[in-house]
């Protein structure tokens, strides 16, 4: 696992660095952030699920496909966010096993994205890492 998170910091390490008040600010508010998407997140997900539940016997009898990757989708939004509410109090700390939550919680945002070809997540996880790894440094 952690060579995931190592090869990851290689490749963003060669991006350009934001400036050093910028990152002060994200590492300001990325608990809150944290806290905040990731309460709608389980809602979000929670709601879906019940969405989801509903519809499927229509979707069954009308012969839809590929319903289940909606599931899984939903699923993995729900993981995401709970791993970000986890996350809250080491982030709040600047503690590096927060930042490592908030790592996972955005891999399993990836991961879903892809099972549900979402492309337009994939290139939010994108930014997301970008900015993640930017913030590393200040948690130990």
């Amino acid at each position: 696992m952690d060579s995931l998170v190592k090869s990851l910091e290689d490749v963003f390490r060669k991006l350009p660095p934001l400036p050093a008040n910028i990152v002060d600010v994200l590492v300001g508010i990325t608990p809150w952030i944290a806290l905040i998407f990731g309460i709608l997140g389980v809602l979000g997900a929670l709601a879906g699920l019940g969405i989801l539940t509903v519809f499927a016997p229509l979707a069954v009898v009308s012969g839809a496909r590929g319903f289940g990757l909606g599931y899984i989708s939903t699923i993995g939004l729900g993981l995401s966010s709970l791993l970000m509410l986890a996350a809250f109090p080491g982030v709040k700390a600047r503690k590096a096993s927060g930042w490592q939550l908030l790592f996972w919680s955005e891999v399993v945002n990836v991961v879903a994205s892809l099972v549900g070809l979402s492309v337009g997540s994939i290139i939010g996880a994108i930014i997301a890492f970008y900015l993640l790894f930017q913030i590393k440094p200040r948690y130990k």
